[in-house]
């Protein structure tokens, strides 16, 4: 494996870890695919540093544990969000 690649897999755990971030935060920070990411930490990183790779994947787990509540209130957010609009415009 290329050394950059290595690196790059080992900064990628550290920013999951430091920043409890989820693969797309990750990737955009690197500007790299949420798929790399997943390749970087769970196949590369497992030959490189496997207890590094483990602390990454327990955040990512949990990170995907979480999603739909997330998401869920990111739901919510619009809605209520566009009735205040409704609200607004019909009060004009």
């Amino acid at each position: 494996m290329k050394e950059y690649i290595e690196e790059r897999a080992m900064e990628i755990a550290n920013y999951i870890i430091e920043n409890n971030a989820t693969v797309r935060q990750t990737a955009k920070a690197f500007g790299i695919s949420k798929s790399t990411v997943h390749k970087d930490v769970a196949e590369r990183l497992m030959q490189i540093n496997p207890g590094l790779a483990a602390e990454a994947r327990k955040v990512l787990d949990l990170n995907k544990s979480e999603r739909h509540i997330r998401g869920g209130l990111a739901t919510r957010e619009k809605y209520l969000h566009m009735e205040h609009a409704k609200s607004w415009w019909s009060a004009l």
